[in-house]
């Protein structure tokens, strides 16, 4: 059996006000041509398949017309994906009947019969092979949030009730498969000794109490295909346990490692290969460093000149760093003019002042981005100028569930 692993697609996903629907289409396009090309069986999306509970119409149209163009040229290949923390389970779900028909299988939550018993059977997906045999089962493990894991017979322990979802699930996947079959799992989760790319990935709950150790996924199950991580990375390294990282460089901090998919290759239960399917990049991220303002416009003055016949959309997304020893009203202006002429697209600019130390989150004017910070972030800030110290970790935990909860109640389509 081969399965392609991807995740983190986070269609709709805009760069400092700027969309990504191009480079989004041009990895999609390139998809489609993997497939044709390698006939995978499986095709795995492991969550965070929108940048947001909400996605605007042309990222749902995207995933959509790409699952139909899937179908079409391929009509065997079968489909899963999970929500992640950045999608609405019940907006995944919520055209699960027809996707079925696509041989598309969308999970966005768990549920739980009588007596907290896991409701396992909507989590298990049979895996056909090329010949309509079923080679495997996929174990389908959406986000795990608080209020799904917790509860009057679950108790109040997060992990504790993430160990109990995993226990289950898998004991139900061995009573069902038969000798030969493989256990695939698709998981969106922050595994601990996981690492973490700056500015692009949401923290699931706060104080890294959402690491989750390795442990959880039994030696029963031949390949695990985790989201949440934008780096690709093994966990702890085994080669069994796998991020695939997102197809595109979400922010600045993404640009120096390549982004890929992985080509898994089964023979039964015994996991055979797992190779690394690099992206073309559509559009680079250019970042210049921080450094005085007039070594930044000599920068950009040497940066390459429009070529009038080139395809604009293929222009560097540009972040532009200046260290400064006082505030620059008219620093935009500057930035800009040096530009002119110049084939890149300026995003952002970033000032860093003198005695500062590292990078700060604010702009050339002095202000605070609040594009940059997360609801975690500036409840901090709102803590400390009101009660002139930092939040204790229960707090900051308090604050978390909190912040679940009204992440689940926006979910609602």
């Amino acid at each position: 059996m081969r399965v392609f692993h991807t995740s983190d697609w986070h269609l709709g996903q805009t760069l400092h006000g700027q969309e990504r629907d191009y480079e989004h289409a041009c990895f999609l396009e390139w998809l489609l041509r993997q497939l044709k090309e390698k006939q995978p069986d499986v095709l795995l999306i492991a969550g965070d398949v929108f940048d947001i509970v909400n996605p605007p119409v042309k990222a749902q149209e995207r995933l959509y017309n790409f699952i139909v163009d899937a179908h079409e040229q391929q009509p065997q290949l079968t489909i899963i994906m999970i929500a992640g923390n950045h999608d609405s389970g019940s907006r995944i779900e919520l055209p699960a009947t027809l996707m079925k028909r696509l041989r598309t299988h969308a999970l966005g939550r768990v549920s739980w019969l009588d007596d907290s018993v896991l409701d396992s059977d909507r989590l298990l997906l049979p895996l056909p092979d090329s010949s309509g045999a079923i080679a495997g089962w996929c174990l389908a493990l959406p986000f795990l949030r608080p209020a799904e894991v917790t509860g009057l017979h679950l108790g109040d322990n997060y992990l504790h009730g993430i160990g109990r979802v995993h226990e289950m699930l898998i004991a139900a996947a061995q009573a069902k498969r038969q000798p030969g079959q493989a256990l695939v799992a698709i998981s969106h989760a922050h595994m601990a000794g996981g690492s973490v790319s700056e500015d692009s990935e949401r923290s699931l709950i706060i104080g890294n109490a959402e690491a989750l150790p390795a442990s959880l996924f039994d030696e029963c199950v031949s390949y695990v295909a985790l989201g949440h991580l934008h780096k690709p990375q093994r966990v702890n390294g085994e080669e069994r346990l796998r991020y695939s990282g997102s197809p595109i460089p979400l922010s600045f901090s993404e640009i120096g490692y390549q982004h890929q998919i992985l080509d898994v290759q089964l023979d039964g239960e015994r996991l055979v290969s797992v190779e690394p399917r690099l992206i073309p990049r559509a559009v680079n991220l250019q970042r210049l460093e921080s450094a005085p303002l007039a070594e930044i416009l000599q920068q950009l003055a040497d940066l390459p000149d429009v070529d009038l016949l080139a395809d604009t959309q293929r222009q560097p997304w540009l972040e532009v760093r200046v260290r400064l020893d006082e505030p620059q009203p008219d620093l935009r202006q500057q930035v800009e003019k040096a530009l002119q002429g110049k084939a890149v697209r300026l995003v952002r600019i970033a000032a860093e002042y003198a005695g500062r130390g590292a990078q700060d989150d604010r702009g050339e004017d002095g202000l605070v981005e609040l594009g940059q910070l997360t609801p975690q972030d500036l409840f901090s800030r709102v803590w400390r100028e009101s009660y002139g110290n930092d939040a204790d970790e229960q707090t900051l935990k308090d604050f978390a569930v909190l912040l679940q909860e009204v992440q689940q109640e926006t979910e609602q389509p």
